[in-house]
Protein backbone atom coordinates (compact mmCIF):
# COMPACT_ATOMS: atom_id res chain seq x y z
CA UNK A 1 0.00 0.00 0.00
CA UNK A 2 1.55 3.70 -0.74
CA UNK A 3 1.28 5.98 1.49
CA UNK A 4 -0.24 8.82 -0.35
CA UNK A 5 -2.54 6.12 -1.51
CA UNK A 6 -4.85 6.13 1.95
CA UNK A 7 -4.05 9.08 3.88
CA UNK A 8 -6.98 9.32 6.43
CA UNK A 9 -5.80 6.00 7.68
CA UNK A 10 -1.88 6.44 7.53
CA UNK A 11 -2.15 9.80 9.11
CA UNK A 12 -2.44 10.71 12.70
CA UNK A 13 -5.25 13.04 13.28
CA UNK A 14 -3.96 16.58 14.08
CA UNK A 15 -4.74 17.90 17.68
CA UNK A 16 -7.30 19.84 19.35
CA UNK A 17 -4.40 22.70 19.12
CA UNK A 18 -2.91 22.63 15.75
CA UNK A 19 -6.54 22.88 15.08
CA UNK A 20 -6.97 26.00 16.82
CA UNK A 21 -3.92 27.18 16.37
CA UNK A 22 -4.97 26.69 12.30
CA UNK A 23 -8.32 28.83 13.40
CA UNK A 24 -6.38 31.84 14.25
CA UNK A 25 -5.77 32.11 10.29
CA UNK A 26 -8.94 32.83 10.18
CA UNK A 27 -9.31 35.75 12.79
CA UNK A 28 -5.96 37.37 11.14
CA UNK A 29 -7.82 37.27 8.35
CA UNK A 30 -11.14 38.50 9.15
CA UNK A 31 -9.50 40.96 11.73
CA UNK A 32 -7.06 42.74 8.70
CA UNK A 33 -9.80 42.72 6.14
CA UNK A 34 -12.33 44.27 8.70
CA UNK A 35 -9.75 47.28 9.61
CA UNK A 36 -9.07 47.47 6.26
CA UNK A 37 -12.57 48.08 4.77
CA UNK A 38 -14.32 50.02 7.70
CA UNK A 39 -11.25 52.57 7.53
CA UNK A 40 -9.09 53.04 4.17
CA UNK A 41 -11.39 54.88 1.95
CA UNK A 42 -12.81 57.13 4.92
CA UNK A 43 -8.82 57.87 6.22
CA UNK A 44 -7.89 59.16 3.24
CA UNK A 45 -11.21 61.09 2.23
CA UNK A 46 -11.81 63.36 4.86
CA UNK A 47 -8.43 62.53 7.28
CA UNK A 48 -6.25 63.52 4.39
CA UNK A 49 -8.66 65.34 2.56
CA UNK A 50 -8.28 63.32 -0.96
CA UNK A 51 -11.20 64.15 -3.48
CA UNK A 52 -13.76 60.84 -3.48
CA UNK A 53 -12.91 60.81 -7.13
CA UNK A 54 -8.81 60.15 -6.12
CA UNK A 55 -9.80 57.38 -3.46
CA UNK A 56 -12.09 55.85 -6.11
CA UNK A 57 -9.70 55.57 -8.65
CA UNK A 58 -6.57 54.24 -6.09
CA UNK A 59 -8.78 51.66 -5.16
CA UNK A 60 -10.26 50.55 -8.65
CA UNK A 61 -6.51 50.44 -9.80
CA UNK A 62 -5.97 48.06 -6.34
CA UNK A 63 -8.96 46.06 -7.77
CA UNK A 64 -7.22 45.70 -11.07
CA UNK A 65 -4.11 45.01 -9.53
CA UNK A 66 -5.61 42.09 -7.65
CA UNK A 67 -7.02 40.72 -11.15
CA UNK A 68 -3.34 39.94 -11.87
CA UNK A 69 -1.58 39.27 -8.45
CA UNK A 70 -4.00 37.02 -7.02
CA UNK A 71 -4.20 34.35 -9.66
CA UNK A 72 -1.02 34.50 -10.32
CA UNK A 73 0.02 33.92 -6.76
CA UNK A 74 -1.65 31.05 -6.78
CA UNK A 75 -0.32 29.48 -9.16
CA UNK A 76 3.57 30.11 -8.50
CA UNK A 77 3.43 29.75 -5.02
CA UNK A 78 2.41 26.13 -5.46
CA UNK A 79 5.71 25.55 -7.30
CA UNK A 80 8.96 24.77 -5.31
CA UNK A 81 11.44 26.55 -3.58
CA UNK A 82 14.99 25.53 -2.23
CA UNK A 83 12.86 25.42 1.33
CA UNK A 84 10.67 23.43 0.07
CA UNK A 85 12.30 20.37 0.43
CA UNK A 86 12.60 21.48 4.42
CA UNK A 87 9.75 23.12 5.43
CA UNK A 88 7.23 22.17 2.46
CA UNK A 89 5.43 24.60 -0.20
CA UNK A 90 2.46 26.41 1.64
CA UNK A 91 4.72 27.04 5.26
CA UNK A 92 7.26 29.43 4.70
CA UNK A 93 5.41 31.64 2.27
CA UNK A 94 2.93 31.73 4.86
CA UNK A 95 5.41 32.93 7.57
CA UNK A 96 7.09 35.49 5.01
CA UNK A 97 3.81 36.63 4.01
CA UNK A 98 1.73 37.60 7.67
CA UNK A 99 4.69 39.46 8.72
CA UNK A 100 5.10 41.56 5.57
CA UNK A 101 1.40 41.96 5.46
CA UNK A 102 1.20 43.50 8.91
CA UNK A 103 4.05 45.85 8.55
CA UNK A 104 3.03 47.44 4.96
CA UNK A 105 -0.24 47.87 6.29
CA UNK A 106 1.22 50.64 8.90
CA UNK A 107 2.22 52.65 5.47
CA UNK A 108 -1.69 52.58 4.29
CA UNK A 109 -1.64 55.34 6.82
CA UNK A 110 1.82 56.74 6.90
CA UNK A 111 1.17 59.52 4.74
CA UNK A 112 3.76 62.58 5.01
CA UNK A 113 2.23 64.84 7.51
CA UNK A 114 2.78 67.76 5.53
CA UNK A 115 0.49 66.62 2.36
CA UNK A 116 -2.88 67.85 2.09
CA UNK A 117 -4.97 65.45 -0.61
CA UNK A 118 -6.85 68.28 -1.39
CA UNK A 119 -4.05 70.83 -2.09
CA UNK A 120 -1.89 68.09 -3.07
CA UNK A 121 -3.89 64.97 -4.91
CA UNK A 122 -1.74 63.19 -6.73
CA UNK A 123 1.37 62.57 -4.26
CA UNK A 124 -1.61 61.22 -1.89
CA UNK A 125 -3.62 59.23 -4.62
CA UNK A 126 -0.11 57.73 -5.34
CA UNK A 127 0.76 56.78 -2.29
CA UNK A 128 -2.34 55.32 -1.71
CA UNK A 129 -2.07 53.20 -4.78
CA UNK A 130 1.34 52.02 -4.12
CA UNK A 131 0.98 51.11 0.13
CA UNK A 132 -2.56 49.63 -0.82
CA UNK A 133 -1.07 47.00 -3.70
CA UNK A 134 1.79 46.47 -1.36
CA UNK A 135 0.09 45.31 1.59
CA UNK A 136 -2.46 43.69 -1.07
CA UNK A 137 0.59 41.56 -2.26
CA UNK A 138 2.12 40.10 0.90
CA UNK A 139 -1.68 39.49 2.42
CA UNK A 140 -2.50 37.14 -0.54
CA UNK A 141 1.17 35.53 -0.15
CA UNK A 142 0.28 34.31 3.26
CA UNK A 143 -3.54 34.24 2.91
CA UNK A 144 -3.68 32.18 -0.34
CA UNK A 145 -1.36 29.54 0.98
CA UNK A 146 -3.05 29.49 4.29
CA UNK A 147 -6.64 28.01 2.19
CA UNK A 148 -4.61 25.69 0.55
CA UNK A 149 -2.99 23.92 2.95
CA UNK A 150 -6.03 22.78 4.31
CA UNK A 151 -7.18 19.57 2.15
CA UNK A 152 -3.93 18.16 2.81
CA UNK A 153 -3.39 19.06 6.42
CA UNK A 154 -6.44 17.39 7.56
CA UNK A 155 -7.51 14.72 5.44
CA UNK A 156 -10.21 13.15 7.48
CA UNK A 157 -13.80 14.37 7.19
CA UNK A 158 -14.07 14.00 11.16
CA UNK A 159 -11.07 16.17 11.82
CA UNK A 160 -11.97 18.63 8.64
CA UNK A 161 -15.44 19.35 10.46
CA UNK A 162 -13.72 20.51 13.57
CA UNK A 163 -11.30 22.25 12.32
CA UNK A 164 -13.77 24.08 10.65
CA UNK A 165 -16.01 24.73 13.67
CA UNK A 166 -13.26 25.86 15.50
CA UNK A 167 -12.35 28.40 12.87
CA UNK A 168 -15.59 29.71 12.74
CA UNK A 169 -15.90 30.75 15.91
CA UNK A 170 -12.39 32.19 16.21
CA UNK A 171 -12.72 33.99 12.84
CA UNK A 172 -16.01 35.91 14.49
CA UNK A 173 -13.64 37.13 16.69
CA UNK A 174 -11.42 38.50 14.17
CA UNK A 175 -14.54 40.36 12.34
CA UNK A 176 -15.53 41.31 16.03
CA UNK A 177 -11.21 42.62 16.86
CA UNK A 178 -11.18 44.12 12.63
CA UNK A 179 -14.07 46.43 14.04
CA UNK A 180 -13.66 47.02 17.57
CA UNK A 181 -9.90 47.47 18.30
CA UNK A 182 -9.26 50.50 15.47
CA UNK A 183 -11.75 52.59 16.72
CA UNK A 184 -10.29 52.24 20.37
CA UNK A 185 -7.09 54.17 19.19
CA UNK A 186 -8.27 56.81 16.37
CA UNK A 187 -10.02 59.97 16.80
CA UNK A 188 -12.40 61.65 13.61
CA UNK A 189 -10.37 64.83 12.71
CA UNK A 190 -6.94 63.75 13.89
CA UNK A 191 -5.01 62.43 11.68
CA UNK A 192 -1.82 61.10 13.90
CA UNK A 193 -4.47 59.30 15.53
CA UNK A 194 -4.73 56.58 12.32
CA UNK A 195 -1.44 56.21 12.41
CA UNK A 196 -0.85 54.91 15.93
CA UNK A 197 -4.20 52.30 15.41
CA UNK A 198 -2.45 50.90 12.19
CA UNK A 199 0.75 50.20 14.56
CA UNK A 200 -1.61 48.41 17.12
CA UNK A 201 -3.56 46.89 14.27
CA UNK A 202 -0.06 45.48 13.07
CA UNK A 203 0.89 44.35 16.29
CA UNK A 204 -1.72 42.30 16.98
CA UNK A 205 -1.58 40.98 13.43
CA UNK A 206 1.79 39.76 14.34
CA UNK A 207 0.99 38.10 17.38
CA UNK A 208 -1.71 36.24 15.76
CA UNK A 209 0.69 35.19 13.20
CA UNK A 210 2.91 33.49 16.11
CA UNK A 211 -0.01 31.55 17.49
CA UNK A 212 -0.60 30.15 14.18
CA UNK A 213 2.44 28.91 13.40
CA UNK A 214 1.44 25.46 14.76
CA UNK A 215 -1.49 25.20 12.72
CA UNK A 216 0.50 25.79 9.22
CA UNK A 217 3.42 23.76 9.85
CA UNK A 218 3.49 20.90 7.26
CA UNK A 219 4.25 17.32 8.00
CA UNK A 220 6.88 15.05 6.77
CA UNK A 221 4.21 13.00 4.86
CA UNK A 222 3.15 16.33 3.40
CA UNK A 223 6.37 17.05 2.23
CA UNK A 224 7.33 13.88 0.87
CA UNK A 225 3.81 13.81 -1.20
CA UNK A 226 4.59 16.90 -2.21
CA UNK A 227 8.01 16.41 -3.36
CA UNK A 228 6.68 13.23 -5.31
CA UNK A 229 4.29 15.37 -7.02
CA UNK A 230 6.52 18.02 -8.30
CA UNK A 231 8.75 14.78 -9.19
CA UNK A 232 6.42 13.16 -11.22
CA UNK A 233 5.45 15.98 -12.80
CA UNK A 234 8.94 16.67 -13.87
CA UNK A 235 9.66 13.16 -15.44
CA UNK A 236 6.00 13.61 -17.06
CA UNK A 237 6.47 16.92 -18.29
CA UNK A 238 2.84 17.10 -17.17
CA UNK A 239 1.89 20.27 -14.88
CA UNK A 240 -0.30 22.61 -16.32
CA UNK A 241 0.94 26.06 -17.67
CA UNK A 242 -1.32 29.32 -15.71
CA UNK A 243 -3.11 29.58 -18.46
CA UNK A 244 -4.25 25.91 -19.01
CA UNK A 245 -5.57 26.15 -15.69
CA UNK A 246 -7.18 29.62 -15.68
CA UNK A 247 -9.40 28.30 -18.67
CA UNK A 248 -10.19 25.09 -17.06
CA UNK A 249 -11.34 27.35 -14.12
CA UNK A 250 -13.77 29.64 -16.05
CA UNK A 251 -15.53 26.49 -17.42
CA UNK A 252 -16.27 24.99 -14.46
CA UNK A 253 -20.01 26.67 -13.69
CA UNK A 254 -20.52 26.10 -10.19
CA UNK A 255 -17.17 27.60 -9.64
CA UNK A 256 -18.15 30.67 -11.64
CA UNK A 257 -21.96 31.07 -9.49
CA UNK A 258 -20.12 30.79 -6.10
CA UNK A 259 -17.33 33.61 -7.14
CA UNK A 260 -19.93 35.56 -8.27
CA UNK A 261 -22.45 35.25 -5.43
CA UNK A 262 -19.27 35.96 -2.98
CA UNK A 263 -18.49 38.84 -4.90
CA UNK A 264 -21.50 40.45 -4.70
CA UNK A 265 -21.80 39.38 -1.09
CA UNK A 266 -18.65 41.21 -0.74
CA UNK A 267 -19.70 43.80 -2.26
CA UNK A 268 -22.60 44.13 -0.29
CA UNK A 269 -20.55 43.84 3.28
CA UNK A 270 -18.07 46.12 1.97
CA UNK A 271 -20.65 48.71 1.55
CA UNK A 272 -22.18 48.19 4.84
CA UNK A 273 -19.58 47.71 7.39
CA UNK A 274 -17.52 50.94 5.37
CA UNK A 275 -20.49 52.93 5.90
CA UNK A 276 -20.76 52.39 9.58
CA UNK A 277 -17.71 55.01 10.26
CA UNK A 278 -19.56 57.96 8.00
CA UNK A 279 -23.04 56.94 10.09
CA UNK A 280 -20.65 57.63 13.46
CA UNK A 281 -18.70 60.99 12.29
CA UNK A 282 -21.97 62.43 10.24
CA UNK A 283 -25.55 60.75 11.54
CA UNK A 284 -25.03 60.11 15.39
CA UNK A 285 -23.89 62.20 17.72
CA UNK A 286 -20.39 61.19 19.63
CA UNK A 287 -16.79 59.60 18.89
CA UNK A 288 -14.96 57.04 16.78
CA UNK A 289 -15.25 54.88 19.79
CA UNK A 290 -19.07 55.17 19.60
CA UNK A 291 -19.83 52.97 16.87
CA UNK A 292 -18.27 49.77 18.65
CA UNK A 293 -22.06 49.63 19.38
CA UNK A 294 -23.06 49.32 15.96
CA UNK A 295 -20.60 46.85 15.12
CA UNK A 296 -21.50 44.90 18.79
CA UNK A 297 -24.65 44.85 17.56
CA UNK A 298 -24.06 43.10 14.06
CA UNK A 299 -21.45 40.59 15.87
CA UNK A 300 -24.01 39.32 18.25
CA UNK A 301 -26.33 38.88 15.78
CA UNK A 302 -23.49 36.59 13.97
CA UNK A 303 -22.45 34.62 17.01
CA UNK A 304 -26.57 34.02 17.86
CA UNK A 305 -26.93 32.58 14.90
CA UNK A 306 -24.74 30.18 14.46
CA UNK A 307 -27.27 27.01 16.49
CA UNK A 308 -29.98 28.42 14.58
CA UNK A 309 -28.18 28.49 11.14
CA UNK A 310 -26.72 25.17 12.33
CA UNK A 311 -30.36 23.46 13.14
CA UNK A 312 -31.81 24.47 9.95
CA UNK A 313 -29.17 23.13 8.00
CA UNK A 314 -29.22 19.89 9.34
CA UNK A 315 -32.25 19.33 7.72
CA UNK A 316 -32.14 20.83 4.59
CA UNK A 317 -28.63 19.30 3.90
CA UNK A 318 -27.80 21.43 1.26
CA UNK A 319 -25.23 24.25 1.15
CA UNK A 320 -26.34 25.96 -1.40
CA UNK A 321 -29.68 26.57 -0.50
CA UNK A 322 -28.57 27.53 2.77
CA UNK A 323 -26.27 30.62 1.32
CA UNK A 324 -29.54 31.44 -0.71
CA UNK A 325 -31.71 31.46 2.19
CA UNK A 326 -29.13 33.34 4.46
CA UNK A 327 -28.44 35.89 1.39
CA UNK A 328 -32.24 36.82 1.12
CA UNK A 329 -32.55 37.62 4.88
CA UNK A 330 -29.18 40.23 4.57
CA UNK A 331 -31.34 41.90 1.19
CA UNK A 332 -34.24 42.16 4.09
CA UNK A 333 -32.68 42.77 6.65
CA UNK A 334 -30.85 45.69 5.07
CA UNK A 335 -33.71 47.95 4.33
CA UNK A 336 -34.51 49.19 7.78
CA UNK A 337 -31.47 50.80 7.85
CA UNK A 338 -32.17 53.20 5.09
CA UNK A 339 -34.55 55.61 7.56
CA UNK A 340 -32.77 55.00 11.17
CA UNK A 341 -31.18 57.93 13.16
CA UNK A 342 -30.41 56.86 16.38
CA UNK A 343 -27.94 54.74 18.10
CA UNK A 344 -30.10 52.12 20.00
CA UNK A 345 -31.91 51.82 16.16
CA UNK A 346 -28.91 51.11 14.17
CA UNK A 347 -27.53 48.59 16.85
CA UNK A 348 -30.84 46.26 16.83
CA UNK A 349 -30.94 46.63 13.03
CA UNK A 350 -27.53 45.58 12.51
CA UNK A 351 -28.22 42.62 14.97
CA UNK A 352 -30.37 41.09 12.57
CA UNK A 353 -28.40 42.24 9.76
CA UNK A 354 -25.83 40.09 11.66
CA UNK A 355 -27.61 37.42 12.18
CA UNK A 356 -28.36 36.44 8.08
CA UNK A 357 -24.27 37.74 7.90
CA UNK A 358 -23.23 35.54 9.97
CA UNK A 359 -25.15 32.31 8.16
CA UNK A 360 -24.06 33.08 5.11
CA UNK A 361 -20.49 33.43 6.33
CA UNK A 362 -20.75 30.07 8.37
CA UNK A 363 -21.56 28.76 4.93
CA UNK A 364 -19.36 29.49 2.98
CA UNK A 365 -16.34 27.16 3.32
CA UNK A 366 -18.63 24.09 3.16
CA UNK A 367 -20.36 25.55 -0.42
CA UNK A 368 -17.62 25.95 -1.70
CA UNK A 369 -15.52 22.68 -0.54
CA UNK A 370 -18.55 21.23 -2.10
CA UNK A 371 -17.50 23.12 -5.93
CA UNK A 372 -13.80 22.23 -4.93
CA UNK A 373 -15.14 18.69 -4.59
CA UNK A 374 -16.64 18.63 -8.14
CA UNK A 375 -13.84 19.91 -9.80
CA UNK A 376 -11.33 17.38 -8.08
CA UNK A 377 -13.42 14.55 -9.52
CA UNK A 378 -13.50 16.40 -12.73
CA UNK A 379 -9.91 17.11 -13.16
CA UNK A 380 -8.68 13.95 -10.64
CA UNK A 381 -5.97 15.71 -9.12
CA UNK A 382 -6.31 17.82 -6.16
CA UNK A 383 -4.59 21.52 -7.52
CA UNK A 384 -6.32 23.96 -5.68
CA UNK A 385 -4.22 26.90 -5.94
CA UNK A 386 -5.80 28.79 -8.90
CA UNK A 387 -9.08 28.62 -7.44
CA UNK A 388 -8.50 29.73 -4.49
CA UNK A 389 -6.50 32.63 -6.45
CA UNK A 390 -9.56 33.57 -8.30
CA UNK A 391 -11.87 33.74 -5.13
CA UNK A 392 -9.25 35.96 -3.72
CA UNK A 393 -9.65 37.97 -6.68
CA UNK A 394 -13.27 38.32 -6.68
CA UNK A 395 -13.13 38.52 -2.80
CA UNK A 396 -10.71 41.89 -3.10
CA UNK A 397 -12.36 43.25 -6.36
CA UNK A 398 -15.22 43.82 -4.08
CA UNK A 399 -13.03 46.77 -2.25
CA UNK A 400 -13.62 48.44 -6.19
CA UNK A 401 -17.24 48.15 -6.08
CA UNK A 402 -17.05 49.81 -2.60
CA UNK A 403 -15.12 52.93 -3.63
CA UNK A 404 -16.75 53.40 -6.59
CA UNK A 405 -19.96 53.49 -4.88
CA UNK A 406 -19.65 56.08 -2.55
CA UNK A 407 -17.68 58.27 -5.22
CA UNK A 408 -21.14 58.06 -6.58
CA UNK A 409 -23.16 58.57 -4.37
CA UNK A 410 -21.19 61.12 -2.44
CA UNK A 411 -20.92 63.41 -6.28
CA UNK A 412 -24.47 62.81 -6.30
CA UNK A 413 -25.19 64.41 -2.51
CA UNK A 414 -22.73 67.12 -2.81
CA UNK A 415 -20.99 65.11 0.71
CA UNK A 416 -17.70 66.97 0.12
CA UNK A 417 -19.26 70.51 0.36
CA UNK A 418 -21.40 69.81 2.74
CA UNK A 419 -21.16 66.35 4.42
CA UNK A 420 -23.80 67.21 7.43
CA UNK A 421 -26.61 67.95 4.14
CA UNK A 422 -30.02 66.54 4.29
CA UNK A 423 -29.20 65.05 0.65
CA UNK A 424 -25.49 64.19 2.14
CA UNK A 425 -27.01 62.07 5.01
CA UNK A 426 -29.42 60.25 2.78
CA UNK A 427 -26.73 59.09 0.50
CA UNK A 428 -24.69 57.58 3.55
CA UNK A 429 -27.91 55.71 3.97
CA UNK A 430 -28.14 55.00 0.23
CA UNK A 431 -24.69 53.13 0.53
CA UNK A 432 -25.14 51.43 4.07
CA UNK A 433 -28.55 49.91 2.76
CA UNK A 434 -29.83 50.13 -0.72
CA UNK A 435 -27.04 49.54 -2.68
CA UNK A 436 -25.83 46.21 -0.81
CA UNK A 437 -29.71 45.26 -1.14
CA UNK A 438 -29.24 45.84 -5.20
CA UNK A 439 -25.86 43.86 -4.84
CA UNK A 440 -27.36 41.01 -2.80
CA UNK A 441 -30.80 40.92 -5.16
CA UNK A 442 -28.11 40.64 -8.22
CA UNK A 443 -25.92 37.91 -6.78
CA UNK A 444 -28.62 35.87 -5.62
CA UNK A 445 -30.39 35.75 -8.91
CA UNK A 446 -26.81 34.85 -10.94
CA UNK A 447 -26.18 32.28 -8.60
CA UNK A 448 -29.82 30.35 -8.96
CA UNK A 449 -29.83 30.88 -12.92
CA UNK A 450 -26.01 29.34 -12.54
CA UNK A 451 -25.65 26.56 -10.18
CA UNK A 452 -26.43 23.26 -10.15
CA UNK A 453 -25.11 21.41 -7.31
CA UNK A 454 -27.59 19.74 -5.20
CA UNK A 455 -27.33 17.01 -2.60
CA UNK A 456 -27.73 13.85 -4.69
CA UNK A 457 -24.32 15.38 -7.03
CA UNK A 458 -22.35 16.56 -4.12
CA UNK A 459 -23.01 12.48 -2.45
CA UNK A 460 -22.05 11.01 -5.61
CA UNK A 461 -18.76 13.86 -5.93
CA UNK A 462 -17.97 12.35 -2.31
CA UNK A 463 -18.17 8.88 -3.25
CA UNK A 464 -16.15 9.09 -6.43
CA UNK A 465 -13.46 11.17 -4.35
CA UNK A 466 -13.59 8.11 -1.43
CA UNK A 467 -12.52 5.60 -4.78
CA UNK A 468 -9.94 7.66 -6.65
CA UNK A 469 -8.19 8.36 -2.77
CA UNK A 470 -8.54 12.19 -3.63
Amino acid sequence: MKFDQQPSALQAENTLTVMSSYGVGRFLAEFLTGAFAAVVFKFYETEVGLPSIYAAAAIVIYAIWNAVNDPLLGYFTSKPTFLSKRLGRRFPWILFGTVTCAFTFILIFAVPRGWNGAEQPIPVFLWMVVTTCLYDLFYSVWELNYQSIFPDKFRGNRERLRTAEISTVIGVLGIAAGFIIPPLFFEYGQQDTFLTSAWVTAGVAIFAAMLLIPGVLESKGMIRRYMRKVKTEQEEGSAASFFTQMRQAFRQRNFLAFILLYFFYQSAAMCMTGSIHYVGDYILPGGSSDVIMIFAGMLLGAIASVPVWGFISKRLKNNQRMLIICAVCMTLFSFPLTFLKTYIAFTVAMFFWGFAFGGFWMFMAPAMADVIDEIVVRDKKRDDGIYMGFRAFFGRLSYASQAVTFWLVHELTNFSADPRSPEAIFGIHVHMALVPMGFLIVGIAVFMKMNTLNPQKVAEYRRQMKEMNL
